[in-house]
């Protein structure tokens, strides 16, 4: 909220000075004529249940200024002149006043095209719409026929014809939607057009402020600042006119509003001199009191929104008009100067003890203020300055308030600010693609096997243990291989391995790992058949010492989850020649059959005892790790069982029991 505050600061710190030249032409305002056209087809019985209309008709009859001219005209199927076009004088407000009990919702027809025509007819002003303001309420749409399509050719009648020829003449429509039925594009559109302003009241109870919003934008008026529950009237004033507005939490006896005279003397509805005009209504107050008591009046009562003090006096300050609408490419050149009667006042002697300054406010109640009058006064007695940038698009309330020691007036409006579009967002640039890679340096990528091969051991190798490509094609002539399952995919062609590699496949990590992956593949294969077949005799020894394990041969102290039929492969113990278990025989797997031993999966069939090969260190961590990951303890640290002290490790990895008479060794028919 501070950055919004400051940004509409600097916006009006930074407004360039206003040429005087603009001043020159700044002149008391003409006459005013303001007409009233107002809707009471069948549907505001809906929109406007209590009737509203007619307390809002009296708050506009009360608070015209009395130099202007004005009517009233009400419209359905057919459109009535309910107070005829006139001066506007005390005996024309209160005709106003008293006409304004006929309004009602009885039309069966919304003919605004008609209305308009008849208000705007050349018998009222001679031909001319000069400084004519039309102040229209509806809450519906153009409807004269039950022709949807003769509606809409109305409405196109009503924009393209009627509406320009109106506004060349000089008309300027201020539109009120009543309700959300209103068409509010089509009333806008009459407002945007002939730069007026459009307003909506949600609801009946906001109508009046509508309303008072659209006087205001057709004829702004002096007014004095309320300060607090007060203000200042100075000696100059000849009538103030208080419009107060009942407060929100305004109930009972705050609801009975009183003003209080500077002499001290109380002034309210019941009681009251000849020269008070007092008009209660239920949503406010509006008191006009002729040659007022010079000094500080008070208010007692609950103050609400749009509550104002308005001045007729013999000094005024005048204000160049303010547009419905501007921008940064149709500013708003504002100019202030005082007049006394018809003279425009340059007396640096007055000039010098008045404040001139400018205020701009948001809509939810944030605002700046800017200073207009500098150390000197101006030569020409004409203040101004350039309204360009604000902060964001939407609605501002522009005040502009003269502090003269001895006296103080007030101007506001309305207006809108439309920020420019911001620039379309450029597209990014489509990456360039990658250039293509030469044949030599291509190699094709080995697919992910889904097969149930473990190459973990041979991913965890060391990469400078991999053999060159051309030496990985040679190892298999040596050797058979086993052949690969048939789910195991064929390898891509380069051009599909290509395009299954990320993005990111430009990096040289991945150029090196697809260089070796056919060399790493064929050493998985011929990893895995040695693995595979030292895992088939393993796991039938092991079988066979985990049901010698499961008879009562252990310490039973021991916890039941941590035996462990074998061991880390690490721990080198010494064979002993009398422990040495021979390969399995036919005869040997009998005797497990016999003694209800697990059979492994795979029966390896006899063969002479081949030559032992030695391996590397390696090979036999990726063994262990193989037979974990066969197990399920991938999760242990079996280098806890290395103390067990009741039995040792023979050549073969399992456990030994020197004491066990029923070893594997004395079944062995080679031993006995």
């Amino acid at each position: 909220m501070r950055q919004t505050v400051l940004l509409l600061l600097l916006a009006l710190v930074a407004l360039p000075s206003f040429a005087a030249a603009k001043g020159g032409t700044l002149t008391l305002p003409d006459q005013s004529d303001v007409r009233m056209i107002v809707d009471i087809s069948g549907s505001m019985k809906d929109t406007d249940p209590d009737n509203l209309r007619q307390p809002a008709v009296r708050l506009l009859a009360g608070m015209l200024p009395g130099n202007s001219m004005a009517g009233l005209w009400t419209f359905g199927q057919y459109v009535n002149m309910l107070v005829p076009f006139d001066d506007v004088t005390d005996k024309w407000r209160q005709l106003a006043i008293d006409r304004s009990k006929q309004i009602n919702s009885v039309a069966l027809r919304t003919n605004l095209g008609k209305a308009i025509e008849v208000a705007s007819d050349d018998y009222y002003s001679g031909g001319t719409l000069k400084n004519t303001h039309f102040i229209l309420l509806t809450d519906g749409k153009v409807d004269i026929s039950d022709d949807p399509e003769v509606n809409s050719a109305e409405e196109k009648r009503i924009l393209q014809t009627l509406l320009p020829r109106l506004v060349a003449e000089g008309a300027t429509f201020h539109p009120v939607a009543l309700s959300s039925q209103a068409d509010a594009a089509f009333l806008k559109k009459l407002a945007d057009e002939s730069g007026g302003s459009f307003h909506v009241a949600d609801n009946a109870e906001a109508l009046n402020l509508a309303f008072l919003d659209a006087l205001n934008s057709a004829v702004p008026q002096e007014q004095i600042p309320i300060e607090g529950n007060g203000f200042t009237v100075d000696q100059g004033v000849k009538e103030f006119t208080a419009l107060i507005f009942r407060g929100q939490g305004a109930t009972g006896a705050t609801s009975e509003l009183t003003l209080v005279r500077p002499d001290g003397q109380s002034v309210s509805v019941g009681t009251h001199g000849d020269n008070v005009r007092w008009a209660n209504e239920k949503a406010y107050d509006l008191i006009t009191i002729d040659k007022p008591l010079p000094g500080d009046w008070k208010i007692q009562g609950e103050l609400g929104e749009g509550s104002r003090v308005t001045v007729v006096s013999d000094l005024k300050m005048v204000v160049s008009d303010i547009p419905s609408t501007f921008s940064a490419d149709e500013p708003i050149n504002l100019s202030v100067a005082f007049f006394e009667k018809s003279e425009k006042i340059v007396n640096p002697d007055f000039l010098g003890v008045v404040k001139v300054s400018l205020s701009i406010t948001s809509e939810d109640g944030r605002s700046g203020e800017k200073i207009l009058s500098g150390e000197t006064p101006p030569e020409d007695g004409v203040y101004g300055d350039t309204i360009a940038q604000l902060p964001a698009s939407g609605t501002y309330r522009i005040e502009v308030v003269a502090d003269g020691k001895t006296f103080s007036r007030k101007v506001t409006a309305d207006t809108t600010f439309v920020a420019p579009e911001p620039p379309p967002v450029a597209e990014p640039a489509e990456p360039a693609p990658a250039p293509e890679q030469s044949p030599a340096a291509e190699e094709p990528v080995a697919p992910a096997i889904a097969s149930p091969i473990d190459t973990s051991a041979v991913e965890q190798a060391e990469p400078e243990s991999a053999p060159e490509p051309a030496n990985a094609t040679e190892e298999p002539q040596a050797e058979p291989v086993t052949p690969v399952p048939d789910t195991q995919e064929e390898a891509p062609e380069p051009d599909q391995a290509q395009d299954q590699q990320p993005e990111e496949s430009d990096n040289k990590w991945l150029i090196w790992g697809s260089a070796g992956g056919g060399g790493m593949l064929i050493l998985g294969l011929l990893a895995w058949w040695a693995i595979r077949r030292k895992k088939n005799q393993e796991q039938t020894m092991a079988s066979a010492a985990s049901e010698r394990e499961t008879l009562e041969d252990l310490d039973e102290s021991e916890p039941e989850e941590e035996v462990i039929p074998e061991l880390e492969p690490e721990v080198d113990a010494e064979p002993e020649p009398e422990e040495t278990i021979p390969e399995i025989t036919d005869e040997a797997t009998d005797a497990s059959d016999e003694e209800e031993i697990p059979v492994a999966e795979t029966v390896v069939e006899p063969e002479a005892k081949p030559e032992p090969e030695p391996e590397p260190a390696e090979a036999s961590a990726d063994d262990a790790q193989d037979d974990d990951e066969e197990f399920g303890l991938e999760d242990f640290d079996l280098s806890e069982f290395d103390d067990l002290p009741d039995y040792e490790e023979d050549e073969s990895g399992l456990p030994s029991d020197k004491n066990d008479k029923g070893s594997p060794a004395d079944q062995d028919p080679k031993k006995q």
